[in-house]
């Protein structure tokens, strides 16, 4: 037995595992450098599970000796909305960009049957006019528009409207009142006017989504879905980042069968994002900072793509949408052969299953604005986001938004997965046959965050098999 190979296996028997005969006997016939430092990584990596053993398979498995069987790994970037940003005048893009919402979303409820009985808001008005002047009563109508106000008090709600034409106030009762509990400033909704004495809204729709049969890898190649690393904090939890790539590097079923990672923002913790942040920093520019996840994401093997979307704290535009992380702030990044950037939002498809990914800066809005929303629990707001068919209805709270010549945020086609980051809690839950996951963090609890009592769930790993459509939650937080 060779002296760096007897080494090793003492080194394995005294940390409590046993190493299988064919393993060693492939140790002894490979030329393998820091053999040690192989039966550390893996150790490492069995650790977790608690599995003692060391076989022959996990051995080809770290050095890459007996791949499995070529797995499909096709991707397509349906749509980033890097290339559609355009900026345009403050003014002219408001009016463009709240004038795209609204058409984008009436045409998704063109498919609803009361559809046909959508008048504009001017014809309303008239038609008030005359009803209060005497004219007979007519059928009930239909309005389309975006809500500007919502209030609910105990015994009735009140709403407002607004299409191209104008807008309409009125009152809610019953159980739409409780749907307008939920309902978002700035969505589109569409509703039954009653005119009779008072403008009074019913059967209040939203655009929602319909039952979604999602799509299906041909094979079990598996995505990992990740956000909020914020490296360069002195919180990012660094070590536990490595046992996830000496994990993607092993030997067990989900590592090797891993084809895709998707990054979904806050890469990085940035400069200047809050006050004092400098204090919290261990690397103090954002140079340094996207060297680090260069320097980390270099560790995984290039069979595996790493998509990379950006969030509130990483450099470029702060307001929705935004663009990829600009080339000039780290080109190496952009460079990796296995590495793409994307803007945020994006949607790509890998092997035929369609991912919407987005990072997630409007749940504060949608926290601070909608009763019975909690960052403890982001998967209930990201149904609502489904059922309101846009990523960040609410215009002037504390996510800015971009004026541009189309809404980029509108939910257009149905996604298989809808992934967000930014709350730092991971949960996943299933929608309509969408599947939704918030990833979490890889950054253990800020001083901020415990003042306000946020409680991150650091380190969690969600697994997607594309074929099965099995999701497994892998903890690396020890």
């Amino acid at each position: 037995m060779k002296r760096d190979v007897k080494e090793a296996i003492d080194y394995a028997v005294k940390c409590g595992f046993q190493v299988h005969p064919a393993a060693v006997r492939l140790l002894n016939e490979t030329n393998v450098d820091e053999v040690e430092k192989v039966l550390r990584d893996i150790i490492r990596g069995k650790s977790i599970d608690r599995n003692y053993h060391i076989g022959l398979e996990d051995l080809k498995g770290y050095l890459h000796l007996d791949e499995p069987v070529s797995l499909q790994n096709e991707h397509k970037i349906l749509f980033d909305c890097t290339s559609d940003i355009t900026t345009p005048p403050v003014a002219a893009g408001y009016s463009a960009l709240f004038g795209s919402r609204f058409r984008k979303l009436s045409h998704i409820m063109e498919d609803r049957p009361e559809y046909k009985k959508v008048r504009r808001i001017s014809a309303i008005k008239t038609r008030l006019s005359e009803r209060r002047e005497g004219q007979q009563r007519e059928d009930a109508v239909y309005v389309c528009g975006l809500v500007t106000f919502k209030r609910v008090d105990e015994d009735f709600g009140r709403l407002t409207i607004e299409d191209e034409t104008g807008e309409l106030e009125g009152v809610v009762y019953d159980d739409d009142k409780e749907l307008l509990e939920t309902i978002f400033i700035d969505q589109l909704v569409m509703a039954r006017v009653d005119t009779h004495r008072k403008v009074v809204f019913g059967d209040i729709m939203m655009p929602d989504i319909p039952q979604h049969k999602h799509n299906r890898s041909e094979s079990s190649a598996m995505v990992a879905f990740l956000s909020d690393l914020h490296i360069g904090s002195k919180y990012f939890m660094e070590k536990e980042f490595e046992d996830f790539i000496r994990w993607v590097n092993g030997a067990e079923p989900e590592a090797r069968n891993l084809r895709f990672i998707l990054i979904a923002g806050d890469v990085v913790d940035g400069v200047g994002i809050f006050p004092n942040q400098d204090k919290e920093l261990v690397h103090q520019t954002i140079s340094s900072q996207l060297q680090k996840v260069r320097e980390l994401l270099e560790h995984i093997p290039k069979h595996i793509k790493i998509f990379i979307a950006p969030g509130n704290h990483d450099p470029g535009r702060r307001a929705l949408p935004q663009p990829a992380i600009p080339v000039e702030n780290e080109q190496g990044l952009w460079e990796m052969e296995n590495v793409y950037m994307v803007g945020n939002p994006a949607t790509i498809s890998l092997n035929g299953v369609v991912v919407l990914m987005f990072h997630g800066q409007s749940i504060d809005d949608i926290v601070q604005t909608t009763n019975k929303m909690e960052y403890n629990h982001p998967v209930p707001i990201m149904k609502q986001m489904l059922k309101s068919r846009h990523l960040s209805p609410i215009y002037g709270n504390r996510t800015p938004i971009a004026p541009e010549n189309k809404d980029m945020m509108v939910i257009d086609a149905i996604p298989d997965v809808l992934h967000t980051g930014h709350v730092h809690v991971m949960e996943v839950g299933k929608y309509k046959g969408v599947l939704v996951v918030n990833s979490g963090t890889w950054q253990s609890q800020t001083p901020f965050q415990a003042s306000v009592g946020q409680v991150p769930t650091p380190c969690n790993v969600v697994l997607l098999n594309l074929k099965s459509f099995k999701v497994v939650v892998r903890s690396f937080s020890g």
